[in-house]
């Protein structure tokens, strides 16, 4: 931890496995995390009992032991502290491609307990220090060095969560397509690619990534433009006659239909729908598209135009062995039933529309 502290620079923190937080009573920071990588901090913590400031590198030696030790229990904690756990998620960096996920994964290759010790190297100027710098760094303190991407690469190498379960013909409006069905070893849900004319060598393929909506895309609803969205990415696919529409079922933007409904209970009373997400103690987006990047892989795309205005898909799908090569913006009209949920999505989820959407 000295050495971190000395060498280093950065913020000292301890990734961890959910169910292990949720034992310790370790809750996150913040119920919605707008942090550009959603880095998912939890409230900070102290050893009871065998530290004093805390803040020491003897310290915060101690308060992480005590977190990576299967006894400890919630009464061995103070909140706040000095040390900060991250919580990682299920599925390591096959589902996102952070240092969190890294850390518990490299543990879990090595045989290790699920959890790690991480911390930022700074430049001498104060910046991050990037890859060549880092490589130097390593070199000098005698440290190896691997990239998020690295450990990805091998991960897909060697296992996969996802995997196909049907293949059929689907016949549409928009033309014929392709459909293959798939399921995930880390819950129960299936996704369906919807895949026109044939991907080829993988590059420069149209994509959409689709969430479920089912109140917009079987129901018709006009609380949002989903079944817009979903029309209009396959008509621009089906136009030009090769690409992918892939289906995931993450609905409600990831908090389910039951309480996408609640939420809507609360829009009714006056709240956005990003307030309403939070007055149920949920993230305003808790979608993830790892389990996305590897259906888009295993149907062979390597390189995309992502069909798309919401700039968090591209940091999601990057890192995944597959590369946005461009981005297609999605045109939709705004009627008097959702104009708010759209302005709501620009200005609180950062969704391009409009002019912002053609630049």
């Amino acid at each position: 931890i000295n050495f971190m502290r000395k060498h280093a620079g950065g913020l000292i923190c301890v990734p961890m496995v959910g169910a292990r937080l949720d034992e310790l009573h370790i809750p996150q920071m913040v119920r919605d995390n707008t942090a550009v990588h959603e880095t998912a901090f939890t409230i900070s913590v102290e050893a009871r009992g065998v530290t004093t400031t805390g803040i020491s590198a003897y310290d915060r030696a101690a308060t992480i032991k005590r977190l990576l030790d299967p006894e400890a229990g919630p009464s061995d904690f103070l909140r706040p502290g000095h040390t900060f756990p991250l919580r990682a998620r299920e599925g390591g960096v096959l589902v996102r491609a952070g240092q969190t996920e890294a850390a518990v994964d490299l543990a879990r290759l090595a045989g290790l307990y699920p959890a790690g010790v991480i911390c930022e190297v700074m430049a001498d100027d104060g910046t991050m220090e990037r890859l060549e710098g880092l490589r130097s760094y390593a070199d000098h303190h005698d440290l190896k060095l691997i990239t998020v991407k690295d450990l990805i690469a091998y991960r897909m190498r060697t296992e996969k969560l996802v995997r196909r379960i049907a293949e059929f013909d689907l016949p549409t409006t928009v033309g014929k397509w392709k459909g293959i069905a798939y399921e995930t070893t880390i819950d129960e849900n299936t996704h369906v690619a919807m895949v026109m004319g044939q991907i080829g060598n993988g590059k420069e393929i149209l994509v959409r990534v689709h969430s479920e909506c089912m109140t917009g895309d079987a129901l018709h609803s006009s609380r949002c433009d989903c079944a817009a969205q979903r029309d209009g990415a396959m008509q621009i696919i089906a136009d030009e006659g090769r690409g992918v529409f892939l289906y995931l079922r993450q609905e409600g933007r990831g908090i389910g239909l039951a309480n996408k409904l609640r939420a809507y209970e609360l829009q009714d009373r006056g709240a956005d729908t990003v307030e309403a997400n939070l007055a149920l103690g949920l993230p305003a987006d808790k979608r993830d598209y790892g389990i996305g990047s590897q259906i888009l892989a295993d149907l062979g795309v390597r390189e995309m135009r992502l069909i798309t205005n919401n700039p968090k898909k591209i940091f999601g799908l990057e890192g995944y062995g597959l590369k946005i090569v461009g981005r297609m913006p999605l045109h939709t009209v705004p009627t008097d039933h959702n104009k708010h949920y759209i302005a709501t999505k620009r200005s609180k989820l950062g969704h391009m529309f409009d002019a912002e959407a053609a630049s």
